[in-house]
């Protein structure tokens, strides 16, 4: 039977604002959204009082919350705020497994410090938090990754829920159908118009009957009422992708001033690729229209995208693929996948004994 934690930041790149600028504190803030077709990309508890989220337009945030106060992103102070937790993390277990800059999966089952309660311990981790950053961390604990995730969310912020192995099926048979992580809005709505409302309900269906419904997810949910998850915390994540978007505050009709948006998105995605040292073979453009419709092109050389003209190139490339006379541009993105470690060659001198 495993030990598993798992972490997740309240509000992190609001809280990390309000703790960085006295004058936020308290008050509603949202990162991001501030130009007019913004988007939230973060909300303090102060805002989500009043209905604002994450991935909300600014102009929705501020009509919900009008003394909302708007951010920009930070994202230098967000990734050295998540290598302080992260290296907390360690100090406990080497089985950790980020799934965002402010969340992660903790196996503890064997752990560096011989504590046999995995309790205590996600205890220590938000306490040690709390006192290095000054940031509240949510904490579930489980013996699978599926109930540990829930549990984190169960009593935000600054929660603490753990799910003993014998509690686990009747948790699960009384839970929100809305709680079930990776059951959306569209598909809770569906299963409320079939009469599925709880885990009970869809423990209630056969196997054969959930995967008709709901396609491969119904295999997952089958197992998951039923409190099955052998998932393992891997802490070796590979990273698939890197990207680079921006929507822009009016819409684009101009070829010119689309090459133009194209070429800034790909400085931000040079830099963002060189400073990881991670190089691709395959380039993607997304371009979503001002109807909201996206599409993407892509292109996979046989040599590493590596440099900025390579990568600008290739991109001007697939623009030219796209339909850009009859509508006109709401975002630009790129990215490069099949992600592979540059390797600098080494020429080593052979040593043979006769």
């Amino acid at each position: 039977m495993r030990k598993i934690i798992h972490i997740d930041m309240d509000a992190f790149f609001a809280s990390i604002e309000q703790r960085d600028f006295p004058a936020l504190r308290g008050k509603p803030v949202a990162v991001g959204g501030s130009h007019e077709r913004g988007v939230v990309s973060a909300a303090s508890y102060e805002a989500r009082k009043f209905g604002v989220r994450s991935a909300m337009s600014g102009k929705m945030a501020r009509k919900l919350c009008p003394s909302i106060i708007f951010v920009e992103h930070r994202f230098e102070a967000y990734t050295q705020v998540s290598k302080q937790i992260m290296e907390i993390f360690h100090r406990f277990t080497d089985l950790v497994e980020p799934l965002s800059l402010d969340e992660a999966f903790l196996d503890v089952t064997e752990n560096k410090l011989n504590i046999p309660s995995a309790s205590i311990i996600a205890k220590m981790i938000k306490k040690q938090i709390a006192e290095e950053t000054h940031l509240i961390a949510s904490a579930g604990v489980s013996y699978c990754k599926f109930l540990a995730k829930i549990a984190s969310d169960y009593k935000k912020p600054n929660g603490f829920f753990l799910i003993k192995p014998e509690e686990a099926i009747e948790f699960i048979e009384n839970l929100p159908i809305e709680r079930f992580f990776g059951i959306g809005k569209v598909t809770a709505d569906k299963m409320h118009k079939l009469g599925i409302h709880k885990g009970k309900d869809i423990k209630a269906l056969p196997q054969s009957e959930l995967v008709r419904l709901f396609g491969k997810s119904g295999y997952s949910l089958f197992q998951l009422v039923r409190g099955i998850d052998e998932r393992e915390v891997i802490p070796d994540r590979t990273r698939k992708s890197i990207g680079a978007e921006s929507t822009f505050t009016s819409d684009l009709y101009l070829l010119k001033d689309i090459h133009q948006q194209l070429k800034s998105v790909c400085e931000i995605l040079f830099k963002r690729i060189s400073k990881s040292n991670r190089f691709g073979y395959t380039l993607t453009l997304k371009v979503k229209y001002s109807d909201f419709k996206v599409i993407t092109r892509s292109k996979t050389s046989p040599l590493l995208f590596d440099t900025h003209q390579m990568i600008l190139s290739s991109a001007h490339e697939l623009l030219n693929q796209v339909e850009l006379n009859s509508k006109t541009i709401r975002l630009l993105g790129l990215s490069i996948s099949k992600l592979e470690m540059e390797q600098k060659q080494e020429w080593i001198q052979l040593k043979f004994n006769f």
